[in-house]
C-alpha cells in the first residue's frame, strides 16, 4: 500500500475541532440563503479569497461570518450531520467537537435547544455514517460576561447527560489571561468536567503554564510554544497532560512561518504527548488527514509515530472506559491489517527507514 493511501485510510481520532469553522462553503451558502443573511461571496471558489488572514483578528471576522448563518435548531443539526459524513470520508471514528455558545445567546435560542439540536445531528451521523462525537462547549477570553451563565448550565442534568465532556477556553491569549476563569473551571472540574482551554499558542509557554496551574488542564489546545521551555516540556511529559496540536492553523495564523519549523517533531521527541488536529479545516483550507500528510512529509515524523498521535487521541479522550477500550482495540488491529503488505509511498519508491 502506498503512503498516501495508508493516511486516508488509517483510522483517526480527533480532539481539536470547532464546529464553526468545519463548515463547508456548500452548507454556510445554503444556511444563508434559508435565513436570508447576505454574505461577501456567493460561490464557494469566492469564499476561499477570504481565507488569507494576516492575524488572528481577520480569522475571527470570518469565523464569525460562518457562526452568523447559524440560526435555528435544525441548522445545528444539518451541520454536525454533514460533519458525519466529513468524518466517514476521512475514516475519522470519533471526535470531540468545540463549539462556542456565547456566540449564540444573542439569538434567544435557549442552550438546551442548540444542544438537542446537535444530537439530532449526532444521532443521525451515527445511524448513517457510524462515527461517534462529544462536545467541549468553550468561553471565550475577551468576553466573561456569561461565563458564569454558560458554567452552570454546563453543570446540569441537561448537559452532563447530553455528551458534554469538558470546558473549553478560547479567543484572545495575549491580556486575557486565563486565570480570570479559574472559578468557573473549578466549578465545572466540580460536576465531572474535564479542563479544556487553548494555550500556548499567539502567547508563550507562560500561557501553557497558567492553563496548567490555574485552570487544572490535562490537555491543552495548541500548547506548541511549550517548545520554548525545556521546563515546561519536561513537565508536560512528566505528568502526562496532551498537548492537542494544529499545525496548518499555526502555519496559517503566522505563528509559524511553514511546516518546516513547526516544533511538532521536537515535541514529539522530548516525550510530550502529542494529537494531531485540524482546528478549523475548512477555514484553513485544510483536513484531518492532510494535518497527517503534513506530520509525515513535512515535520518529519515517521508513520508509527503518527499512529501513536492516533492512539494517543484516543487514550486522552473523553470516551467512557468500556468504549475507549474497544476503540484502542480496534484501531491496533486496523493499523496491522492496514500494513499487510509492504508500505510504499506514491511516488512508489520505498519508504525510509524513518517512514516505515
Amino acid at each position: 500500500m502506498e503512503t498516501s493511501a495508508y493516511l486516508d485510510l488509517m483510522p483517526k481520532a480527533e480532539l481539536h475541532l470547532h464546529m464553526e469553522g468545519a463548515i463547508q462553503p456548500e452548507t454556510v451558502l445554503l444556511l444563508a440563503e434559508q435565513n436570508k443573511i447576505p454574505l461577501p461571496f456567493s460561490t464557494p471558489e469566492q469564499f476561499k479569497t477570504l481565507l488569507n488572514y494576516r492575524g488572528f483578528a481577520d480569522f475571527v471576522k470570518v469565523f464569525m461570518l460562518v457562526a452568523n448563518c447559524l440560526r435555528k435548531p435544525e441548522d445545528f443539526s444539518l451541520v454536525i450531520s454533514r460533519l458525519g459524513a466529513e468524518m466517514a470520508r476521512q475514516n475519522i471514528r470519533y471526535a470531540e467537537i468545540t463549539w462556542t455558545p456565547q456566540v449564540y445567546l444573542r439569538l434567544n435560542l435557549p442552550l438546551p435547544v442548540i444542544l438537542e439540536a446537535l444530537n439530532e445531528g449526532r444521532r443521525m451521523a451515527r445511524q448513517k455514517w457510524g462515527v461517534e462525537m462529544r462536545w467541549i462547549p468553550d468561553l471565550v477570553r475577551s468576553v466573561p460576561g456569561s461565563m458564569h451563565q454558560i458554567q452552570q448550565w454546563l453543570c446540569s442534568d441537561d448537559a452532563l447527560n447530553g455528551g458534554v465532556v469538558a470546558l473549553g477556553l478560547g479567543g484572545p491569549e495575549m491580556g486575557y489571561p486565563a486565570s480570570a476563569f479559574s472559578e468557573v473551571f473549578n466549578a465545572a472540574r466540580g460536576c465531572g468536567l474535564a479542563s479544556n482551554p487553548h494555550a500556548g499558542e499567539a502567547a508563550g509557554p507562560e500561557s501553557v503554564w497558567e492553563a496548567i496551574r490555574e485552570l487544572r488542564a490535562k490537555r491543552v489546545g495548541h500548547g506548541v510554544r511549550s517548545i520554548e521551555d525545556a521546563e515546561l516540556m519536561a513537565f508536560i511529559a512528566g505528568h502526562n497532560i496532551t498537548l492537542e496540536v494544529c499545525p496548518t492553523s499555526n502555519v496559517k495564523l503566522g505563528i509559524y512561518a511553514d511546516y518546516a519549523v513547526h516544533p511538532l517533531n521536537r515535541l514529539v521527541s522530548a516525550g510530550c504527548p502529542v494529537t494531531i488536529n485540524s482546528d478549523d479545516p475548512v477555514l484553513f483550507g485544510t483536513s484531518l488527514t492532510e494535518e497527517y500528510r503534513h506530520a509525515l512529509f513535512d515535520c518529519g515524523l515517521a508513520i508509527a509515530e503518527l499512529e501513536t498521535a492516533v492512539l494517543t487521541a484516543l487514550n486522552a479522550s473523553y470516551l467512557e472506559t468500556t468504549e475507549k477500550n474497544c476503540m484502542l482495540e480496534a484501531f491496533r488491529k486496523e493499523f496491522s491489517q492496514l500494513k499487510g503488505g509492504p508500505c510504499r509511498p506514491a511516488s512508489g519508491k520505498s519508504l525510509s527507514p524513518q517512514a516505515r
